[in-house]
C-alpha cells in the first residue's frame, strides 16, 4: 500500500516561506479546520482569526504553515519554525519540473523564464548546468528565500 507524502521545511518565518512556495508551485494555503472560506477570501487572514479565537498567543501564530496542491495531486508542504540557521547543503532537495519533455534551447529558455519569475518572488539563482546529452538535459540550481536549495528541471 502506498503512503501519502508531506514535505516539511524548517524555517525562521513559516508564513513567508510558505507564501514563496505557494506562488512558486501554484499551490494554495488551506483554510482553518471547520471554516468554510467564501470565494476570494484570504486563507492567511482566516488563520489569524481562527488562532486568535482559539487562544493561540500572537507570538506563536507564525510557528507553522502549510500549502496544498489545489488539484490534490502533489504532496502537502508543511513549514515549521525552528530557531537555528540552515547550516549546510541540503541532502534532499526539490526539483521543480517546469520543462518536462523539452530539450535543448527550448528547454533552457523555459528554465530561464521560470528562474526569472522565481527570482522576482525572492529566490536566488546559484548556477546553470548546460545540457550534456544523453544524461544531462540541463537545469538551474536556485535557493528559496531562506537558503534551501532546489533545482529547476
Amino acid at each position: 500500500m502506498s503512503r501519502h507524502l508531506q514535505i516539511t521545511f524548517d524555517a525562521h518565518d513559516p508564513r513567508a516561506l510558505s507564501t514563496f512556495w505557494r506562488d512558486a508551485l501554484g499551490y494554495i494555503h488551506p483554510g482553518p479546520p471547520g471554516v468554510d472560506l467564501p470565494e476570494g477570501a484570504d486563507p492567511l487572514a482566516a488563520w489569524d482569526e481562527f488562532l486568535a479565537r482559539v487562544g493561540v498567543p500572537e507570538e506563536q501564530r507564525n510557528t507553522r504553515s502549510a500549502i496544498e496542491d489545489p488539484d490534490g495531486q502533489g504532496p502537502r508542504v508543511f513549514f515549521q519554525q525552528v530557531p537555528e540557521n540552515k547550516a549546510a547543503k541540503n541532502r534532499v532537495h526539490l526539483d521543480v519540473r517546469v520543462a518536462p519533455g523539452l530539450q535543448g534551447d527550448e528547454r533552457m529558455a523555459a528554465l530561464e523564464a521560470e528562474c526569472e519569475r522565481l527570482t522576482a518572488l525572492g529566490a536566488t539563482r546559484v548556477r546553470r548546468f548546460e545540457p550534456d546529452p544523453p544524461m544531462g538535459l540541463g537545469w538551474i540550481v536556485m535557493t528559496d528565500p531562506e537558503g534551501n536549495e532546489f533545482c529547476l528541471d
